[in-house]
């Protein structure tokens, strides 16, 4: 292995170290927060809609699979929507409206008062996931934010918002997995006796 490729990936896994300290100092009373937040509005019948773009929407695929399938522990079926799963409702309003629109039009539909609309951008700035986002207030649910840039608008927005901040995507994409692996956690606590 040369000098650069060496020094390339210890700078990785030094960012990695400084953003996880970073995490342990300034954002577990965020993360209990936001479970908190979805605990009780699974409790009270509401549902978990999550939206992002790339490594984002993979992300809140696999956060929509730990709650409706399981994480650790045995419980019920959590009710979770991952709104960048069915391609047809996707390839629809992208072609008829705009990709602005294909997860907006989808909160318009389904989200209800009491359901949770949890938001990914890194950037924070992403324009669908915005558009949705404004759309979930508007119906009277709570907007979780996981963000990668500090004061982004989607952080104004939200009513929780958990950033990562970060110059690289990849960096803050890390920390996010962290996070929510332990939001799918304490949620599923909540419901491991019911």
């Amino acid at each position: 292995m040369n000098s650069d490729t060496q020094k390339h990936i210890t700078e990785a896994i030094e960012t990695h170290k400084k953003m996880t300290a970073d995490f342990e100092e300034g954002g577990i009373e965020t993360i209990a927060a936001i479970a908190e937040t979805i605990t009780s509005a699974l409790h009270q019948g509401g549902t978990v809609y999550l939206c992002g773009n790339g490594g984002s929407a993979a992300d809140a695929q696999h956060i929509a699979g730990e709650l409706v399938g399981r994480f650790t522990r045995e419980r019920k079926a959590l009710p979770a929507v991952a709104l960048s799963t069915d391609t047809s409702v996707l390839t629809c309003i992208a072609n008829d409206y705009s990709y602005e629109k294909v997860f907006a039009r989808q909160a318009e539909a389904l989200v209800r008062k009491g359901d949770i609309l949890w938001a990914f951008s890194t950037s924070g700035t992403s324009a669908n996931v915005i558009a949705a986002a404004l759309v979930a207030k508007d119906k009277g649910a709570r907007v979780i934010a996981f963000t990668g840039r500090d004061s982004s608008r989607l952080e104004h927005i939200a009513d929780i918002c958990f950033c990562a901040d970060a110059e690289s995507t990849a960096r803050s994409q890390e920390i996010h997995q962290l996070a929510y692996h332990i939001i799918c956690d304490l949620v599923e606590r909540g419901f491991a006796n019911g």
